[in-house]
């Protein structure tokens, strides 16, 4: 019999998942095992996996509902809920856009009418140093900020576009058009919510998608998004994964951020396999 086991990568989160094969079906006893640590560990590593396309779709929807990117350009053409992260074009040459694309901190499409569950990464081919993948801890975020702050924040709530942020503003300016499948309109979300799994607190703004709140002037509230993006980004909060061929990655879309490093040399490959799945 297989040993499951649980092994720390980071201080603040990264969590290594030892013993399972995710391209053979799971059995109810050990989903169930995986659905437990997810709880508790929000970014959740199985390495030496090899799965296609249809693998990691069928692992995806036993967590929820698949959803098709929205960038139509980055879809897989046999398996539409599946999408590419890549920095390399349809033609096998480097996309500058690939490599600067999501290297700020933010939490996947909360301008949705439901925001994301989780996601799922798994790595084809990494660059031959770094490149990797960082992620905020929002639950420790929202428990080391002052009393005052936290009763500030229970009372806000935060507006999210597609690139409204301020870093958001920064980091797409310029950007070449992109075929989105729709246009997509602002949403509020509060700016602390319950995890819908434990009940905790956490911090629930990103400074890629989040550019303003409900009854705040303009300038006021992105200096409080910028305030609370440092507070949330601190070191103690913070875990790099670098990224092996055959890492399947999946973390909680409430319960952190994340980022694209981008600190790999520009003419390297980095392709992966990417699925978002929704609640039921």
């Amino acid at each position: 019999m297989t040993v499951r086991e649980l092994r720390p990568l980071g201080k603040a989160l990264g969590t290594q998942a030892i013993g399972l094969d995710l391209s053979k079906p799971l059995d109810p006893e050990t989903f169930a095992w995986i659905e437990r640590a997810f709880a508790e560990h929000p970014v959740l590593v199985f390495r030496d996996q090899d799965l296609g396309p249809s693998e990691l779709a069928a692992f995806g929807r036993r967590f929820g509902a698949p959803k098709i990117h929205s960038l139509v350009d980055y879809r897989h053409a046999e398996y539409p809920e599946v999408s590419w992260l890549t920095n390399v074009d349809k033609d096998g040459n480097i996309d500058w856009f690939g490599v600067k694309r999501a290297t700020d901190w933010h939490t996947d499409s909360p301008y949705e009418e439901v925001p994301p569950r989780l996601a799922i990464l798994h790595a084809k081919e990494v660059p031959s140093a770094k490149g990797g993948t960082m992620f905020a801890d929002m639950r420790g975020a929202y428990d080391a900020l002052d009393e005052a702050m936290k009763l500030r924040l229970a009372g806000l709530v935060g507006l999210h576009g597609r690139h409204d942020g301020p870093a958001g503003v920064r980091l797409y300016e310029g950007d070449p058009e992109q075929n989105l499948d729709r246009k997509y309109t602002e949403k509020a979300r509060p700016a602390i919510v319950q995890h819908s799994a434990t009940g905790g607190s956490i911090l629930f703004v990103n400074p890629l998608h989040t550019h303003g709140f409900e009854g705040m002037a303009k300038d006021e509230a992105r200096a409080l998004i910028e305030q609370l993006a440092d507070h949330s980004t601190q070191e103690r909060f913070v875990y790099y994964h670098t990224w092996r061929v055959g890492d399947v990655l999946m973390w909680d879309e409430q319960a952190t951020m994340h980022r694209g490093a981008g600190d790999y040399r520009p003419d390297e490959r980095r392709v992966m396999l990417r699925t978002i799945v929704y609640p039921n």
